[in-house]
């Protein structure tokens, strides 16, 4: 489990961090169907859908990490209730005119929770015992449970991945860092629509020596986590050979 892993360091920019897997959750932002697939929500406004399915397999393979590791995993989606009560009209007046929220798009509604283009894509899908917020708003701790949830699990550190970088990941991160956690985004487990305002966005969290948290790859995650298992090993074995040795004299 999570909590039995060594604090190891993970090589990232502005520089290294060291981590505590028993106090670190993964944090998947909005890998929802209605942006991330063809003849979803995010391409009926002319993105190219493409650009934010490079973020797919970095995540899927974290993912698998936390799970095989027991931490804390959560997934968001953005969404609102059928009424749109919780979603300000500034907000529903945004977007193509001709296609807004609640309005009926390829896959029901748009960003109607219950919809099936609400719903997260099926290679991330959540599975039993891992945490779902259902945010109204780009930051995953507006108007959720999400700071409690943290809380419960005395969590201080949190790998953020999703989409789209610069809206929904970058909002999210501020809002952590105002709370007190310690953000490392996954460079390449987050995309965007617009190439360039992905790189930005990295630069703008880890600018002035990291002014907003941290920024790593996924493979210097894995690598740490990697490396937090086999110093375990390592220690169970050198423990069970001591024992050995104490019990043969």
């Amino acid at each position: 489990m999570a909590d039995s892993l060594h604090t190891t360091a993970v090589l990232a920019e502005p520089g290294p961090i060291a981590v505590y897997w028993g106090t670190t959750a993964l944090i998947i932002i909005d890998m929802q169907r209605d942006f991330m697939e063809p003849g979803g929500f995010g391409e009926t406004l002319g993105n190219d859908v493409s650009q934010l399915a490079r973020a797919v397999a970095p995540i899927a393979a974290v993912l698998k990490a936390a799970r095989e590791t027991g931490m804390m995993v959560v997934h968001t989606r953005e969404g609102h209730l059928p009424d749109l009560s919780d979603a300000p009209p500034a907000k529903i007046a945004r977007g193509a005119p001709s296609l807004r929220i609640g309005d009926p798009g390829p896959m029901g509604r748009i960003l109607i929770r219950g919809e099936a283009g609400h719903d997260i894509i099926p290679t991330l899908y959540p599975v039993e015992g891992e945490i779902v917020i259902d945010k109204p708003g780009k930051g995953a701790f507006y108007a959720t449970t999400l700071g409690a949830d943290l809380k419960a699990r005395d969590i201080d550190t949190l790998l953020v991945c999703g989409v789209t970088t610069e809206v929904c990941v970058n909002t999210t991160v501020r809002e952590a860092n105002d709370r007190g956690y310690r953000c490392i985004v996954i460079s390449d487990g987050c995309a965007s629509y617009f190439p360039e305002f992905h790189e930005m966005g990295l630069k703008m969290i880890k600018a002035q020596g990291g002014i907003f948290g941290w920024v790593a790859d996924s493979s210097a995650i894995l690598d740490a986590i990697t490396r937090s298992e086999t110093t375990l090993s390592e220690n169970t074995l050198e423990t069970s050979n001591k024992l050995a040795a104490g019990a043969s004299r």
